[in-house]
């Protein structure tokens, strides 16, 4: 497994292939607040990909392309967060999405744990440390420990997707599954349009 670091942009070129992993850091849970710091990705080919972003202007065209490209698969843990942040900062809406948070809630009622440290270690035997959770990602310069922390949370996302979707086929829910995803942008909007914390389908 290599990681690669990559300053401002990801490199003219680069093919992922059809779905890719893909993950954020930001200064915090405020998405208006709180800046894009990185964004990091792979191809499900063990090689992870982590972009530490110019804030003073998001020029990101090679990303924001691969981000809105209908062609390429983007999967995600808890997508909403990650959706809203690419929208704000970035000023792109990313489509097709796949959230293994949502896949997971859907398919493992058999518990509350559906975080992506919980997802690695029941699906795949897979230990994920989360040292590096709370970091400054807004530093002039990444250390080791969180480039490969920014690494792992995309590394497995792949399997993991493999997983739940057989998961999700077994128990019939595959459908309902796909029409949560599609509606992914469109929840992100709402968060960011003032709905964060209202269920509007809600009779009251």
């Amino acid at each position: 497994m290599t990681n690669h670091l990559h300053k401002g942009d990801l490199p003219a070129g680069l093919d992922l292939g059809s779905s890719v992993a893909v993950d954020s850091e930001t200064m915090g849970l405020n998405t208006f607040r709180d800046r894009l710091c990185v964004v990091q990705l792979s191809g499900g080919d063990g090689d992870a990909h982590v972009v530490q972003l110019d804030a003073a202007s998001y020029d990101a065209p090679n990303l924001k392309r691969l981000l809105t490209d209908e062609k390429v698969l983007k999967i995600f843990h808890f997508a909403r967060f990650d959706v809203a942040a690419f929208q704000h900062w970035l000023k792109v809406d990313t489509n097709p999405v796949y959230c293994t948070k949502l896949a997971s809630r859907l398919v493992r009622t058999y518990t509350d744990r559906h975080g992506l440290k919980d997802l690695a270690r029941e699906l795949l035997g897979v230990d994920l440390s989360k040292q590096q959770q709370s970091s400054d990602w807004g530093a002039a310069s990444l250390n080791d420990a969180q480039i490969d922390y920014a690494a792992s949370d995309v590394l497995y996302l792949h399997d993991i997707k493999a997983r739940l979707d057989e998961m999700l086929a077994r128990e019939g829910r595959t459908a309902l599954a796909q029409a949560c995803f599609d509606f992914l942008p469109a929840r992100s909007a709402l968060d960011l349009a003032g709905w964060p914390d209202i269920d509007i389908f809600a009779h009251s």
